[in-house]
């Protein structure tokens, strides 16, 4: 799915479309079940992503959670769609800056597909840092 005004492309877990014209994207979740804020965020984008591809509104989708084999339904409302406006805004701002924000190395971390590129551990502990940074300037005799 994309979306040419919000720039962005990806893909959708599951996209079920319906006789009556109802088009309703559900996000799959592995982790521990949660209601957080971010995945109604990302499911929301993709509902704006499958309005501007298809024509047709999206007002509601789901986040199905894996360990509990259940669905929440989702309202994709005026306020989360701002969410994901604001959102995107953020992420183009950060890259745009050519920086990386420093890994915050807490229980997010355990999960997250890119822990080993990140390496969040090896930055939050300043000791670590302090002696790989000795050992770069160690002249041998």
């Amino acid at each position: 799915m994309w979306s040419e005004r919000l720039g962005l492309i990806g893909k959708c877990d599951v996209v079920e479309f319906y006789p009556d014209g109802r088009i309703y994207p559900v996000e799959y979740k592995h982790g521990k079940k949660r209601a957080k804020i971010h995945d109604e965020i990302q499911l929301a984008a993709q509902a704006m992503c499958l309005e501007e591809m298809t024509g047709k509104s999206v007002t509601h989708g789901a986040i199905y959670q894996h360990s509990s084999r259940r669905r929440r339904e989702v309202a994709i409302t005026p306020s989360l769609r701002q969410q994901v406006e604001e959102t995107v805004k953020a992420v183009r701002t950060l890259l745009d800056s050519q920086k990386l924000p420093p890994p915050v190395n807490d229980a997010r971390c355990k999960e997250c597909s890119l822990k080993e590129i990140c390496q969040p551990e090896a930055l939050a502990d300043k000791n670590h840092q302090r002696e790989i940074l000795a050992d770069l300037f160690t002249v041998d005799e």
